[in-house]
């Protein structure tokens, strides 16, 4: 199974790692270290602007904060692995990503869970979400220091077709990233998802070998997808995050002023890319109109139904801790 191997492989470098001793260590805290974050992002992306300037600079006294975008230092997908190896400091990782490792994380992927990026910072607050760190913390050695708000994914499609309901997207070639959380999804929503990097989206669009793709708007506006793209579909079929993945043997060598210094600076890096993100999205419906775009609302409640039968019949379903979804319904 395509989890069990990826988080075998995982955590055993991560087990390796400790075995040679490879530790930040108490001296190394007094010198300036590198906190290197590689992306996918752009850097005009909101997330990117965030760290870059509220981060980089709360953390200047005693770290360089270098961010590497377009995944122009390690491939997406393999940041993670990267930081368990001890080959990274940071990522912005997503609930995906950690789903091929932690199947339960796949809760957070699921379709209309979130309600808004409000409801998603308490989820990550919240008790009920502190076993799952310390997991992730103790098997993999990543820690998740706050999560990032990326908005609400809509879909962008090359084609002419009125998308009303989940069955008129039958055939519809929709990339997706290539995990099985986020092909589920494209396949929930009715698409006939394809598995595409990122940073080939926008020339797949231009060669037709993808029919549309989904994100939310203002990473449509910084990949300038609309340039080849006709219409949006204003789904909200997800209210995507990232989290601010921190290498927790670099946490470990902070001293405990050094380590309180960057959980503020991650909050407020996240509260400043989540402000400005909710504003862009509040703008852009214009802006793509203006481009020549059609953006229009399907029959939302039929998309919802149709995602939500589909998740809870899945196997993701039988991952998800006990009662984690009334709980998130509750806050």
């Amino acid at each position: 199974m395509k989890m069990t191997t990826n988080r075998r492989r995982l955590l055993t470098g991560t087990a390796a790692l400790v075995a040679l001793g490879l530790s930040f260590g108490a001296a190394g805290a007094a010198d300036k270290i590198t906190l290197r974050l590689s992306t996918p992002a752009t850097e005009t992306d909101q997330r990117a602007v965030a760290l870059a300037t509220v981060f980089g600079p709360a953390v200047a006294d005693f770290a360089t904060y270098e961010p590497h975008y377009n995944a122009s230092l390690f491939k997406q997908g393999t940041e993670l692995e990267a930081i368990a190896r001890g080959n990274l400091e940071m990522s912005i990782a997503s609930a995906q990503e950690l789903a091929t490792i932690f199947p339960e994380f796949s809760i957070f992927t699921a379709g209309y869970l979130h309600r808004d990026a409000e409801h998603q910072k308490k989820v990550f607050a919240a008790d009920f979400m502190d076993p799952l760190k310390k997991k992730v913390e103790d098997e993999l050695g990543v820690k998740l220091l706050s999560v990032m708000y990326l908005g609400r994914r809509q879909l962008n499609l090359r084609i002419d077709k009125e998308i009303k309901t989940p069955a008129d997207l039958a055939g519809v070639k929709l990339r997706m990233p290539g995990s099985d959380a986020w092909q589920f999804l494209g396949k929930a929503l009715g698409a006939s998802p394809v598995p595409v990097a990122f940073t080939e989206i926008y020339t797949a669009l231009q060669t037709g070998a993808i029919d549309g793709q989904d994100n939310p708007l203002p990473t449509n506006r910084d990949s300038k997808f609309y340039e080849v793209t006709k219409q949006i579909v204003l789904t909200s079929h997800l209210v995507d995050l990232n989290y601010v993945a921190f290498s927790k043997k670099v946490w470990d060598g902070l001293t405990p002023e050094q380590q309180a210094t960057v959980q503020k600076a991650a909050d407020d890096a996240a509260e400043s890319g989540r402000q400005k993100q909710l504003a862009l999205e509040a703008e852009l419906e214009q802006f793509f109109k203006d481009k020549g775009l059609k953006v229009y609302t399907p029959d939302v409640d039929a998309f919802r139904t149709h995602v939500q039968k589909a998740y809870l019949e899945s196997d993701f379903a039988k991952t998800w801790p006990e009662g984690m979804v009334d709980k998130i319904n509750a806050l």
